[in-house]
């Protein structure tokens, strides 16, 4: 079994505090924030391929900019979340197979 760690979520409170999830990231919370931060990747994706699409045609407006950059803005605070989350994540097992190996056999 995985030892339960501290995961950031993708989303915030509603007063803008980060959320954290303690668990082995096998429960349900973990598979939502799981799908959540999917949906976040895929639409920031989606955002960069509108961007080239409209710079490409270079007929775009004032209007057209400030939303895309407003949309590309949070995607991109979206996608920050999501790699500090998982670096940590990352960061933690790292650490624990370290602490496994340097463990004298018994």
């Amino acid at each position: 079994m995985t030892e339960p760690i501290a995961r950031l979520l993708p989303w915030t409170s509603l007063d803008g505090k980060p959320c954290f999830l303690v668990s082995d990231g096998t429960g349900y919370v973990a598979r939502v924030a799981d799908a959540v931060e999917e949906e976040q990747l895929a639409t920031a994706l989606d955002l960069v391929a509108e961007a080239q699409c409209l710079f490409a045609a270079r007929g775009w407006t004032s209007g057209e900019l400030q939303l895309l950059a407003v949309e590309l803005t949070e995607a991109l605070v979206e996608v920050h979340r999501v790699a500090k989350s998982r670096g940590a994540r990352l960061l933690f097992r790292d650490d624990q197979s370290s602490q496994r190996e340097a463990s004298p056999a018994r």
